[in-house]
């Protein structure tokens, strides 16, 4: 990794803090500690990291609050560094636009790889011009069940005009469905093509995403899905 990229660590223990920064220097990082919300905002003052690893729990402003303003104001990477077991808390994380989760305790090598694959992700997206000038080139609406999408706004509407909330998330499954119609994508696949990373054992947090996406995409929510179907230990596939 070139000594070039920097990385923000945000939690409130300051051995963490030490630990992660030691190792993430050894493998040649530039990195920055913040033990607060105050002290994040004034190290990104200071100087802008590529990616910032958030702590979930911290006093006063937590890392939920904090992910939504990162996301809301910078282009960085966000992994959220979490104690808790809930997978709720991950998938709220994840909406807001964190880009991967790693749970405490974890192994420093895994941490490593994970940030690895965010700034990959990241250095690999095609420059602003030119995706600006891809979005102007295609249809900008799209059918979607009961609803339209508006792929350069990216904002979901009802048949009446009316906006239907969306998170990041749930706009990066529509856009993967959109691109794949008619095709089995697994758990794995989906979370590879919206958050880069693979699925793991217990994950449920694409099956909770999912079930909230139906409830606003369907033409009928308390029926049968027919938009996005259930493929029995495959997947899931969208049908136009």
């Amino acid at each position: 990794m070139e000594t070039h990229t920097r990385l923000l660590i945000v939690d409130d223990d300051p051995s963490v803090r030490a630990m992660l920064r030691e190792y993430l220097e050894g493998h040649a990082f530039v990195v920055a500690e913040a033990g607060s919300g105050a002290q994040m905002r004034e190290s990104l003052e200071r100087e802008l990291p590529d990616a910032v690893l958030l702590d979930l729990r911290l006093p006063g402003e937590d890392g939920l609050t904090l992910a939504r303003y990162l996301r809301e104001h910078y282009d960085l990477g966000i992994i959220m560094v979490t104690a808790s077991a809930d997978v709720i808390d991950r998938v709220v994380g994840l909406e807001l636009g964190a880009d991967d989760y790693i749970a405490k305790p974890f192994d420093p090598r895994e941490l490593l790889a994970r940030v690895k694959s965010v700034l990959r992700r990241l250095q690999a997206r095609p420059p602003a011009e030119a995706a600006t000038a891809a979005a102007a080139a295609a249809p900008q609406r799209r059918s979607f069940g009961r609803c339209q999408i508006d792929l350069e706004s990216r904002r979901l509407f009802e048949a009446d005009g009316s906006e239907v909330p969306m998170t990041a998330m749930e706009y990066e499954l529509l856009r993967v469905f959109l691109a794949n119609p008619n095709r089995v994508l697994s758990r794995d696949q989906l979370l590879m093509h919206t958050r880069n990373r693979e699925w793991e054992p217990f994950d449920r947090s694409i099956d909770i995403r999912i079930g909230r996406l139906r409830r606003k995409v369907e033409p009928d929510p308390q029926g049968e899905p027919r938009c996005i179907r259930t493929v029995r230990n495959a997947g899931y596939m969208y049908v136009p």
